[in-house]
């Protein structure tokens, strides 16, 4: 049984780890390489690198549906050995179930984990309410915008209390005014709740606005180029910070590694 790591262990380490596919036709892929991450306790790391660099490969092993050819990942200080229940997610793709209503959706991870449908609506309601959502508990998800559905994906995972949450691109199909708003929500539920979060992007403005450290990755077989840390005050409010000046010499610095390996991928 896994026990809660002690305050000084990472919550998600990433010990000089490679892992590699190999294709039906037996071509051997190589997506990390000697890559080494840490993650404390309550930290919001976002991962930036070129597309199709392995990024989401890094979320993949936290979860333990891949495993490191070599090197070790390590989640609460115990090796990963299957879907932890102290890991939330959040896709690019919406994960609502398209026959429940609003209110059936986030209340299913309560009831899934044994709670009466009175308590875990109850529960619901409340998240709806945080989330703006009060007023459409009883729509269905196509009679939603996306960011709306995004919001109830927010709802749904925030209910279970997720030590450690997992993003990949969640925000990426919205519109800018909607994405923005929803980084605002994130960043207020995040620091309310306290867990550690990785966040895949390829948006390098976005990472920087949300994060306390951004990972920059190399072209694939990705490994890790250069950690920077993201010196702006907190709490942060995501259309406003991108004016500051040291969030535009954050962006350049960035940007001058990160273009590198783009025009290299």
């Amino acid at each position: 049984m896994n026990h809660a790591a002690s305050p000084d262990v990472p919550v998600i380490e990433f010990d000089s780890v490679s892992c590699r596919f190999i294709s039906p036709d037996g071509k051997a892929t190589i997506a990390l390489r000697d890559f080494s991450m840490s993650v404390a306790k309550g930290e919001f790391i976002a991962v930036v690198g070129p597309t199709g660099c392995g990024k989401s490969t890094t979320l993949s092993m936290i979860t333990g549906l891949l495993k490191p050819t070599t090197g070790s990942v390590r989640v609460m200080g115990n090796p990963v050995t299957g879907i932890d229940p102290r890991i939330g997610f959040v896709f690019q793709a919406d994960a609502v179930f398209p026959w429940r209503s609003v209110l059936d959706n986030v209340a299913a991870g309560p009831m899934f984990r044994g709670r009466s449908k009175a308590s875990a609506h109850e529960e619901a309601k409340d998240w709806l309410r945080r989330v703006g959502l009060e007023k459409f508990g009883s729509h269905y998800p196509h009679q939603l915008s996306g960011g709306m559905r995004k919001r109830v994906a927010l709802a749904q995972t925030f209910i279970n209390k997720p030590e450690i949450l997992l993003m990949d691109e969640p925000f990426s199909a919205l519109d800018m005014q909607t994405r923005t708003l929803m980084q605002d929500e994130l960043l207020q539920l995040w620091s309310a709740n306290k867990g550690s979060v990785v966040f895949v992007t390829h948006d390098l403005e976005e990472a920087i606005a949300l994060a306390d450290r951004v990972f920059v990755l190399t072209a694939r077989p990705a490994t890790l180029k250069k950690v920077y840390e993201i010196d702006l005050p907190r709490p942060r409010i995501t259309s406003e910070i991108r004016y500051e000046q040291r969030f535009i010499e954050l962006s350049r610095d960035i940007w001058r590694d990160l273009r590198e390996e783009v025009q290299i991928a």
